[in-house]
Formats: C-alpha cells, structure tokens, sequence
C-alpha cells in the first residue's frame, strides 16, 4: 500500500486501522473459509516426497494458497505438469504472476471440488492418469472425499493434509470400522504420515492436522453404487446390529430381503455374525454383502 493512499485520519488507531485492515480483513476471511496455510518446510517436502512423482506425470494440487507445496512441487517435476486451481480470484493472481517463468506450473482460478466433479479430462494429456495432493480446507474434506468415490477415473495416489481426527477416522479398522473409513477404503488404501501441531500453520488452526496418504487399490468402479448403498444401509445407525440395519431396509429393497429370518441365514452364510455391529464388518464383508443384496 502507498503511502499517500491511506485515507486522512484523526488519531493514531485510526491510522493503524487504515494500514493494516486489508490485511486482517484478509487473514479473517480465510479463516472464515477455513484456510489454514501450512509452513512447514519438512511437513511440505514429506508430501511431495509421499507423491512419488515420475517424469512426465500430472499433480493437480487443490487450494495452493500462497503455493509453498506448489513451489516444493515445481522443484521436482521431470517434465511433467503441476495444476493448481485456487478458487481464491486474489490468491490465484499473485500466484499467476508467480509462476509465469516456469512452464510445468498452470495456476486454474476455480473451484476444485467443482472442477473434479465436473472431469479433469478436459486439461490433462493422459485423462486418466493424475496425482492429487492439497493442504485441504476443513469444511470441504468430506464433500471432497465423496466426489472422490464417485469419481469414475480416480486419482493414482492422493496426499493431504487434513484434520487429524477425520484422518483417524478414516484409517480405522474392526472394531472400529465406520462409514467414512468404509466409503474411502473401497478404492484407496490410507495411511497417516504424520501428525502435525497447530504451528506448523497460518494462521494455526485450533486442532492438530495429519498428512494423509491414500493410494488407489484399483478396484473396479462398477460396483461402487451397489456398494456405497450398503455402507449407507448398514451405517445408517450404527449402535444397531447390521441384522437390524439390514431388516429396516427391507421395505424399500423390495422382495430381496424377505425377513428377518431370510436376512440371518444370508449373513451366516458369508460367515458374517448377524448380532455384530457394522463397526465389526471388514471391507471384504461390505463387499459381499453388497455383490449379493440389491439396497
């Protein structure tokens, strides 16, 4: 800011009000979207390490703020592409400016989950080969993992940075199971790399984070709506037994599940314990039950 544009005032805080309000209005509104940037170095250089990048290959990075992980990124690509979309129109322009010298960066202003959703076929060489990584904003997490399911040409490998609550949620196993970790680890296998404290952030959010790793196991995509309908049915309350998950959908499921009976026997015979609950249930389980079941 010049000098000779701050507005004429009567008293110190109103002078330091004039000078500094762009910039806390701007820290307040990424706040507001829940943008916490991460700074640090090692955190950074472990996420492009976990990205394994290959000559030629394509990173789309989701929300690259001021781009730290964007420029750790640039220093690695062999010829390959790094995509950021930043849905942020200031953020985007400063990094545009940013990158204009090297030609493996193109900065997208839109909104990422929008432009998965939509296909990222459309800017990509190999459409259906990418790598996605981001420091990912908390509020768009579960709305982000979800497109992820849907998708019909998943990433490779994803890394993130995310709450760590939601990533331990994600990572859990029998008896622990549940309908986040059951809907992601259909098609990826997760691991958590580290745990990072609220410093290692600007501003620093109020809990810690993790960085995530999520390397797609290959399934086959046909079966993903039959199979998100079983994890909806048998999470749907999850203190209940999956016997007494699966019995409340039978109105909607039509002939299928005929009682509760006809449910028993079906389970017992995929070597499933009727009176165990869905946290008990392993993806192979969900699987079955799914592949048999019209939910």
């Amino acid at each position: 800011m010049r000098i000779d544009s701050i507005p004429q005032t009567r008293n110190l805080s109103n002078l330091i009000d004039a000078i500094s309000g762009p910039f806390r209005r701007d820290k307040q509104d990424m706040q507001k979207l829940g943008q916490h940037f991460l700074k640090n170095k090692a955190a950074l250089r472990l996420i492009i390490e976990a990205l394994d990048l290959k000559p030629q290959e394509i990173v789309i990075e989701i929300g690259p703020g001021h781009g730290e992980l964007t420029e750790e990124g640039e220093r690695k690509m062999e010829n390959g592409e790094w995509i950021a979309i930043e849905k942020d129109h200031a953020l985007a322009e400063a990094l545009k400016k940013q990158s204009k010298t090297n030609g493996c960066v193109k900065i997208i202003e839109s909104d990422a989950l929008k432009f998965l959703k939509d296909g990222p076929s459309s800017i990509l060489r190999t459409p259906y080969s990418f790598k996605l990584a981001g420091n990912i904003p908390y509020y768009i997490t579960g709305h982000l993992l979800r497109i992820l399911s849907e998708l019909e040409h998943k990433p490779e490998l994803c890394v993130f940075t995310i709450q760590k609550e939601v990533a331990e949620r994600i990572i859990a196993k029998p008896p622990h199971m549940n309908r986040l970790a059951a809907s992601v680890q259909f098609w990826a296998e997760p691991k958590i790399l580290k745990i990072l404290p609220a410093e290692d952030f600007s501003p620093p959010p109020k809990v810690e984070s993790a960085i995530i790793k999520l390397a797609n196991g290959g399934r086959r995509a046909e079966g993903g709506e039959k199979y998100y309908a079983t994890v909806r049915t048998l999470f749907a309350q999850p203190r209940k037994t999956i016997l007494n998950n699966l019995t409340s959908a039978k109105k909607e499921s039509g002939p299928q599940l005929k009682s509760r009976d006809y449910i028993t026997k079906f389970l017992e015979a995929l070597k499933i314990d009727p009176s165990a609950r869905p946290q008990d249930l392993q993806i192979a389980d969900i699987v079955s039950i799914s592949e048999a079941l019209s939910l």
